[in-house]
């Protein structure tokens, strides 16, 4: 039998209610961290409170790299050649978008290790209204920023 797991779902975290969730779940959320977020035992023994932090974080990556490419022009158009500066752009744009997807992973995780079940299209879980209850990820910013956003 195999678990559910909606779209947006990280790799290698089994799904919620296997023995092995909560242990791949935590090492997941670490990996997506700063490294020294592993010396707060106090994230290892609730993993709520690791992917609430994780969480944070993930989002403010994602407003740093929209930041970054509104910014990248202007801080960057006198010292780098045109087709440089349109690399940078093009490096925030695919960050951006795997940064949305952690905030994603982080939200759908952060949900089932509270206990939320991540059911299939109409089975309560995900529907029309995107994520449903809990924190979905953050969409926002004034036009101009590709990092993070849909494309």
């Amino acid at each position: 039998m195999s678990a559910y797991v909606p779209p947006g779902w990280p790799a290698g975290v089994h799904p919620p209610g296997t023995a092995e969730f909560e242990s791949t779940a935590v090492g997941w959320l670490f990996d997506i961290v700063p490294p020294d977020y592993r010396l707060h035992g106090v994230l290892r023994r609730h993993p709520i409170a690791l992917a609430a932090m994780a969480r944070h974080h993930c989002e403010a990556c994602v407003d740093g790299a929209r930041r970054g490419y509104r910014a990248a022009r202007t801080e960057l158009g006198g010292k780098l050649p045109p087709h440089a500066v349109d690399a940078v752009l093009a490096a925030y744009r695919r960050e951006g978008s795997r940064l949305a997807a952690n905030v994603t992973a982080v939200g759908l995780v952060e949900r089932a290790l509270r206990g939320e079940v991540l059911g299939g299209l109409g089975q309560g879980g995900l529907g029309q209204g995107g994520l449903g209850g809990g924190h979905p990820p953050r969409r926002g910013g004034t036009g101009g920023s590709p990092p993070g956003g849909e494309q």
